[in-house]
């Protein structure tokens, strides 16, 4: 239908389409079927676990007790014949000063107090700090393993829980094609998983995750990484 025009054009009246009380309903009905079923979904999705057959345990060197206790018992139950402990510069340290001020390095002994052997443990520092720490742990990991000649066609990382997908995702773009990541999530205790929303860690955990694993996978471009010689 042709617009009224007045004072010269410089006002018109259009007819529109508008949402009934019925298409408002609608709508509603489907953001909190929706919302429903993130919430349900979203928890499984990040904290998932997707073992490689391998003979190399990494450990995320930041991640609390209870899962270097889970690291010990999967390295017992697996075929594993070394743990890796990765990080960068620990958070609130002023940067990197030296590799026993990393996460790796923190890592790395708390596995030993809980009881693992120190001769199977090694620790990759990172010495990047800021953003990306995940990333760029992968990428320290996947340049040692090149110059100590560590022939890893497939490990396995161990993180915690809802972190999981993330760790995997980032960690496979590090190393390309050269090789098969599997990913161990950890479950956080001071939750259920199955009604996350219910606790305070578990929102601040599902909601945080979320918006990081979004920025990992859709706004987080790293460039290729060059084949190890």
């Amino acid at each position: 239908m042709p617009a009224d025009r007045k004072l010269f054009g410089c006002f018109t009246r259009r007819e529109r389409w508008g949402l009934s009380w019925r298409g408002w309903l609608a709508g509603c009905l489907l953001v909190l079927i929706g919302g429903g079923a993130w919430m349900r979904l979203v928890h499984p999705f990040l904290a998932v676990t997707h073992r490689m057959d391998a003979k190399i345990l990494v450990v995320e060197g930041w991640v609390p007790r209870y899962v270097m206790l889970a690291a010990v018992a999967e390295f017992q139950a697996g075929h594993y014949t070394r743990i890796y402990t990765t990080g960068g510069p620990i958070i609130g340290t002023g940067g990197y000063s030296n590799d026993f001020n990393t996460y790796a390095s923190a890592g790395a002994e708390d596995l030993v107090k809980v009881g693992f052997p120190a001769k199977l443990v090694q620790m990759v520092p990172c010495r990047i700090n800021g953003r990306d720490r995940t990333y760029s742990s992968a990428l320290a990991l996947r340049e040692y393993f090149g110059t100590n000649g560590v022939a890893a066609g497939a490990f396995n990382v161990l993180t915690e829980d809802a972190h999981g997908r993330r760790t995997r995702m980032l960690f496979q773009a590090a190393f390309g094609r050269e090789s098969s990541v599997g990913i161990i999530s950890v479950p956080d205790p001071d939750y259920d998983a199955t009604h996350w929303w219910h606790y305070s860690a578990g929102v601040r955990e599902i909601l945080g995750e979320s918006i990081a694993w979004f920025y990992a996978a859709f706004v987080f471009h790293p460039p290729k990484p060059v084949k190890t010689p």
